[in-house]
């Protein structure tokens, strides 16, 4: 990526090194949370927050959260994601301008270990996540070393992929997008949200390609894959089981970026038709 041309956002809290107020529950030790964190989404009550339109998100840990330094960081990792933050803040301030809306962006929340948001407390575990609670996204920048190391997906756009899927939530949160139908069956609902946010992060990367070396939108690709429900399941239970899945298949993930990335457009991201999940 041309990080050199990319502007720095300072929408960002660092909160490395901090602790939260509030200690993580036992729960999110369990095998089971570990397994669902891998699949790069969100946190348990995330998702609960996504699926259910409407409904009040958890209030608790938000005001006892630890307190970050806000700016832009200035250690390599943290500069990268506020460059990939202000990227997305300039393509999707223009795309809701032409559509005669304003675009708020999201802070982005860099932790160590655990952290607490407006959804809830997380680890690690979790992976990033975005809480619509506090319209911020949370990442411990160690998941991206992990991203090469452990699912075979380096390269920077392969890092930036992962931060406009988080954005891409925000997105679906600010045009209530996230109360679409859904295919038939288990985790259908969260299925569809999360292939929309891979759609969307493909329209981010189709606005934006001034950023992008020949050859990079492969690693997105490659980490699409790397991060499929089934390729996660075969790899930390040894079968698929697909009335679990929550972020849709490797196949499905990187269709719907290519989908985003080819359109170019929110409309070309409609999850309406359930046959195309």
């Amino acid at each position: 990526m041309r990080l050199e041309d990319m502007r720095r956002s300072d929408n960002v809290e660092d909160r490395r090194g901090f602790t939260p107020a509030h200690g993580v529950g036992i729960g999110l030790g369990t095998v089971v949370l570990l397994i669902v964190g891998y699949f790069m989404g969100v946190s348990p009550s995330t998702m609960l927050n996504l699926i259910g339109a409407g409904e009040s998100v958890t209030q608790g840990a938000a005001g006892a959260q630890q307190q970050g330094v806000a700016g832009r960081p200035h250690d390599p990792q943290g500069d990268f994601a506020a460059a990939v933050l202000g990227e997305t803040e300039d393509v999707w301030s223009k795309y809701f301008a032409a559509a005669g809306q304003k675009y708020t962006p999201p802070t982005l929340v860099l932790f160590n270990g655990e952290v607490a948001s407006a959804c809830g407390e997380a680890s690690t575990a979790s992976g990033p996540f975005y809480c619509p609670g506090d319209q911020k996204v949370y990442i411990d920048l160690d998941f991206f070393g992990q991203l090469a190391s452990e699912f075979g997906a380096p390269g920077d756009f392969a890092r930036a992929y992962v931060l406009a899927h988080e954005v891409g939530h925000h997105v679906q949160n600010l045009l209530g997008l996230t109360h679409g139908s859904a295919r038939p069956g288990a985790n259908g609902g969260s299925v569809a949200i999360e292939l929309q946010a891979d759609c969307l992060a493909g329209v981010w990367a189709m606005q934006d390609q001034r950023i992008i070396e020949p050859g990079e939108v492969q690693q997105a690709l490659a980490a699409a894959a790397a991060v499929g429900d089934d390729t996660l399941q075969r790899r930390t239970q040894g079968r698929v089981v697909p009335d679990t899945f929550t972020h849709g298949t490797s196949a499905q993930r990187q269709q719907w970026f290519e989908r985003g990335f080819q359109g170019g457009k929110i409309e070309s991201c409609d999850t309406q038709s359930a046959s195309q999940l």
